[in-house]
């Protein structure tokens, strides 16, 4: 027989009974990590860095001098908590995928243990070695047996006892999918997820999240479990997807799968499922099916991942970003078409950057979920769970579509615009002109509904040529993908990001610089200058109206009894003064003309208001009214600097030296003949 060394039990000799997770903790392999995990950047996060290295080395300068710097370092953390604020707010897809495959971002495991009060590990049976250990370890069949009969229930003890005689197979303990027992605030539920690693070496023992066969037979015996002793379900899902390797195929990975997905709609007790990271195609679904779905904010949930999405539909794989968008795999979108149920928030900085008040918000929902669904009945769990999966992409011919839903539709292809030549154009604009004419010729209003289509239609003429300008110059793709960013934000309603100020502006300079080159620019500039045109016409109506009307209630109010008494009374004191101007009145005098012209203005300013104009008073900057200057005065000064403006320019033409320059020009023209190289 092969030498082997002898069994080390992993537990001490006398176990604390009261510690977190019970004695079996001893036995997870599961442990803190020696060394702290080291700090990784994402792409998008690089300009935060600098901010970082600046608060680090003031720091330092601090530490160092012995001298308060406690003012800028305030500052500077609440810059960076501004642009990390700004910056998490306005996430593409493709940068929620990157943070959902986070090195740092915490597993399932971590979120387990830290919301459960006390949680056991169940494992997968062989033929030739009986697991049921914490996580990941070993017993022989004695040793854990008496385990089960000294440290869990006779629930437990059932569960071993029947997997001995009814579940034995060959095959092993996937370390990709990890199951378990455990308790939130005095409830058991049965847990089971995919874990990843938190390093190279954990990775590479747990196969990058990505289970085989056993892995999901594993997860579908201890959904048999949870059915039989009435545990609610949770799951935890963070995959890249199953395992596609020969071996797995060989073993009815495909099988597997639908085995599961089969059983999960039939199981009697609540399900809930938690996407945690991503969630790859089957490999996620396979322990998916639930009767809610959550998602972390920065996690996704996908058919293919956005890579594979690239290669197939583009060719490359540099095409993700494209991929990611069209796939529309973040939370919100999921949540939009309701396959996913509720978004369970993050941290600024993603989950990775507080792993507790991450799980305390998984934990938080998971109890508010629990308490819905523990109270409706098998029949109507079972309903629920179906009609979940049945409405997903359902919809009825000849209904019409709920407005609500229509937003979460495919929008429409623009149809073709009508190119209208500019021959046609012109015939269109010369006899709405003569209509115009002969309505002033005539005194009566110009057509406005004519003038109104016409307007209309050189509108969408000139979006149309600007939109084929756009497009000439390849700037069309950089066009569509501000619009929907710019319609992100404000679906959320948010302040705009500087971010994208800056992007419309670098776009807006780059189109005008470029504009004049365009291929149609003959034929949008002429169009455009139509629209001003017609714009102006349509303008000179309303302003004449609106003159109209302003007149008639000025000479409404001036007519009023009240106010016209009183001005006649002040007309008469005025000339019984004697006075010649308004300097030389008496102070009483004075005081009683500026009462009645505020007055008049309060009266002036109502009337406007009544006609829907918004009015602003301007106020002379002259502190005494004598100081200000009065309207002829100063048409006085206009003239005098009309006529002194108009004698020097007679001067000029008149001076020889301007004589003479003409007269050697037309000379230089007749030498040159009848067309002269201008």
């Amino acid at each position: 027989m092969r030498k082997v060394k002898k069994h080390e039990y992993p537990w001490p000799a006398d176990p604390d009974p009261n510690m977190k997770g019970g004695v079996l903790t001893h036995l997870s392999h599961f442990k803190p990590l020696k060394e702290k995990q080291k700090p990784v950047t994402l792409d998008f996060e690089k300009p935060l860095l600098d901010l970082e290295k600046k608060i680090v080395d003031v720091r330092r300068m601090a530490n160092e001098t012995g001298l308060d710097f406690s003012d800028q370092i305030i500052a500077l953390e609440n810059k960076y908590q501004q642009a990390l604020k700004e910056l998490y707010t306005c996430l593409i897809p493709i940068q929620h995928v990157n943070i959902a495959r986070h090195p740092n971002r915490p597993t399932f495991l971590d979120h387990v243990f830290s919301i459960t009060d006390k949680v056991w590990g169940l494992h997968a049976l062989q033929l030739s070695d009986i697991k049921y250990c914490m996580f990941s370890s070993t017993l022989s069949l004695t040793s854990g047996v008496w385990m089960v009969k000294n440290c869990l229930n006779k629930c437990l003890f059932y569960i071993t006892m029947s997997s001995l005689w009814n579940f034995m197979e060959i095959g092993y303990d996937d370390p990709a999918i990890v199951t378990g027992i455990g308790t939130i605030d005095g409830r058991r539920y049965m847990f089971m997820g995919h874990q990843k690693g938190r390093n190279s070496k954990e990775n590479i023992q747990r196969n990058f999240g990505m289970p085989t066969p056993h892995g999901y037979r594993k997860a579908l015996r201890m959904m048999y479990y949870a059915d039989h002793h009435g545990f609610p379900i949770v799951t935890f899902i963070d995959t890249p997807g199953a395992y596609a390797d020969l071996k797995s195929e060989e073993l009815g990975h495909g099988e597997a799968i639908a085995h599961n997905l089969r059983t999960m709609f039939g199981l009697k007790v609540p399900i809930v499922s938690i996407v945690i990271g991503e969630g790859g195609s089957g490999g996620a679904l396979a322990i998916g099916c639930a009767n809610k779905l959550f998602m972390l904010e920065n996690a996704v949930f996908y058919v293919a991942s956005p890579e594979a999405c690239a290669a197939i539909l583009w060719k490359s794989a540099k095409a993700s970003p494209k991929a990611a968008e069209k796939l529309r795999i973040t939370a919100p979108e999921l949540c939009k078409l309701q396959i996913c149920d509720g978004i369970i928030p993050e941290p600024l900085g993603g989950a990775h950057s507080d792993p507790a008040w991450t799980s305390q918000q998984i934990k938080a929902a998971i109890n508010e979920t629990m308490d819905e669904l523990t109270a409706m009945g098998t029949e109507e769990l079972l309903k629920h769970r179906m009609l979940k999966f049945r409405k997903l992409g359902g919809f009825q011919e000849g209904v019409p579509v709920d407005p609500k839903k229509k937003v979460n539709m495919k929008k429409r292809e623009e149809q073709t615009v009508h190119r209208t030549s500019n021959v046609e154009l012109e015939g269109e604009v010369e006899e709405l002109k003569q209509q115009i004419l002969k309505a002033k010729e005539s005194s009566t209003k110009p057509p406005e509904l004519s003038l109104k289509d016409m307007i209309e239609k050189l509108k969408k003429e000139v979006d149309h040529e600007y939109s084929e300008a756009f497009k000439a110059m390849g700037l069309k793709d950089r066009l569509e993908m501000l619009r929907e960013e710019v319609s992100k934000v404000n679906s959320r309603d948010q302040l705009m990001n500087p971010v994208i100020m800056d992007k419309i502006e670098k776009l807006k300079h780059e189109f005008n610089q470029s504009l004049s080159a365009a291929p149609n620019y003959t034929t949008l500039k002429y169009k455009l200058d139509m629209l001003k045109e017609f714009s102006k016409a349509k303008s000179l109506p309303e302003a004449a109206t609106l003159k109209q009307e302003v007149n008639k209630k000025f000479s409404e109010v001036m007519a009023r009894p009240e106010i016209n008494d009183k001005l006649e009374a002040l007309k008469a004191e005025v000339q019984n003064s004697g006075s010649s101007s308004f300097v030389h009145l008496d102070q009483g005098l004075r005081d009683k003309i500026l009462n009645m012209k505020k007055e008049i203005e309060l009266e002036m300013i109502n009337a406007l208001k009544s006609l829907g104009l918004d009015v602003e008073v301007v106020k002379s900057n002259a502190k005494v009214l004598s100081e200000r200057t009065s309207l002829s005065v100063f048409k006085n000064k206009v003239d005098n600097l009309n006529e002194e403006i108009n004698k020097r320019t007679e001067n000029v033409i008149n001076s020889s030296e301007l004589k003479n320059m003409i007269e050697s020009l037309k000379l230089e023209i007749a030498k040159a003949g009848k067309k002269p190289d201008m």
